[in-house]
């Protein structure tokens, strides 16, 4: 298939259609493609991306609540001091991921009130949002928006501890501050499907709300604080247009997963083995009700199993596709994982997935 075919592929999928091929949605840490660049001798302007194919883009606005405030405060001690735009500053070694909060406009729960979130209609949160949707459509890929979930902007927001500490003590503030920021996000949402004209495929919503072994409040919390915050968002986004809402969250989603679909999500991603949650499995549990986006292993199998078991384990996610409802893909590709396994993993999805073909 040409690239210009993934869009068409990827719709077919997400219609429970089976497609003419698998379709791919993958993302390459840029010290994996420092690795691939080095080993095969690929010119620094090839993107990792483009050379293997992606059928997906994920265009984003700035959905901070207070993003006019974003930006560097200052320098001290080796460390850099930045507002991130979600009501704290936060400090950083220069080239280094991880940060800590240093300072944050709401430190209890009496501060809300008084609190007001920048607009989610400013233009300045959209200005490049048009222009990833174009570059998404010119490389023939499927463009959806994205926005944030619930319970992880408002941790940036609150704090994770001090948020999860309200979910267990001061029930009515937790869901007072959810809603709240819910509500910015769902607006966002709204204003991001409108102007990246993207109704055709829909939207993202990334909410890390699980770790590898389970979600990091009970299935009857969701239910109580989350799940009508959910559907209400959802509902509201399908009656603008969007035709597919997906719901990004990393680890173990499987207790969550009836609410999800209660919830109106289309489809989850990524689907990780390592946390439990077998793509082969789930595409016959759910089949119909919720496509999956992911399901292969870039914890074991890809950076630890040699090339048997990624021949496996990419093969039967590839067969479990054939019908429909599935797009292959990781969480993230990494250093850790070899250049021989990623090769090997994405000729399985070229050759096996071509379904029409293979007849």
């Amino acid at each position: 298939m040409k690239k210009s075919d993934s869009a068409t592929i990827v719709k077919q999928a997400l219609s429970f259609e089976a497609p003419d091929r698998l379709p791919v949605f993958e993302s390459f840490w840029a010290e994996w493609e420092q690795i691939w660049r080095r080993e095969r001798g690929i010119p620094s302007d090839v993107s990792a991306s483009d050379h293997f194919g992606n059928d997906i883009s994920i265009c984003v606005g700035q959905e901070s609540l207070f993003s006019t405030q974003a930006g560097e405060v200052k320098q001290q001690d080796g460390y850099v001091y930045r507002n991130d735009g979600w009501g704290r500053v936060i400090r950083t070694r220069p080239g280094t991921y991880f940060s800590e909060t240093v300072e944050r406009v709401l430190e209890a729960p009496g501060d809300l009130d008084a609190i007001v979130f920048d607009s989610p209609a400013l233009d300045s949160r959209y200005t490049s949002l048009g222009h990833q949707v174009s570059a998404a459509r010119t490389k023939g890929q499927a463009p959806f928006v994205k926005i944030g979930g619930v319970f992880i902007r408002t941790s940036f927001f609150r704090g994770e501890a001090e948020f999860l500490m309200d979910l267990a003590a001061d029930e009515v503030f937790a869901r007072e501050l959810a809603e709240r920021v819910g509500d910015h996000l769902l607006q966002i949402g709204l204003e991001s499907l409108r102007r990246g004209d993207v109704c055709d495929t829909g939207v993202w919503v990334c909410d890390d709300m699980c770790n590898a072994l389970s979600p990091m409040f009970s299935p009857r919390m969701f239910e109580r604080i989350f799940l009508p915050i959910y559907e209400r968002m959802v509902a509201t986004l399908k009656a603008a247009g969007a035709r597919w809402v997906v719901l990004h969250c990393d680890g173990n989603l499987g207790p969550l997963l009836p609410m999800v679909v209660d919830a109106g999500f289309d489809g989850i991603n990524p689907v990780e083995r390592s946390a439990g949650l077998i793509i082969e499995d789930l595409i016959e549990e759910y089949f119909g009700r919720l496509f999956l986006i992911g399901g292969v292993c870039n914890i074991q199998i890809l950076p630890r199993g040699g090339q048997e078991a990624v021949r496996r384990h990419i093969e039967a996610i590839v067969d479990a596709g054939r019908n429909g409802g599935l797009i292959v893909g990781s969480h993230s590709l990494g250093p850790d994982i070899p250049v021989e396994a990623i090769e090997l993993y994405r000729k399985i999805v070229s050759e096996r997935g071509a379904y029409r073909s293979a007849g």
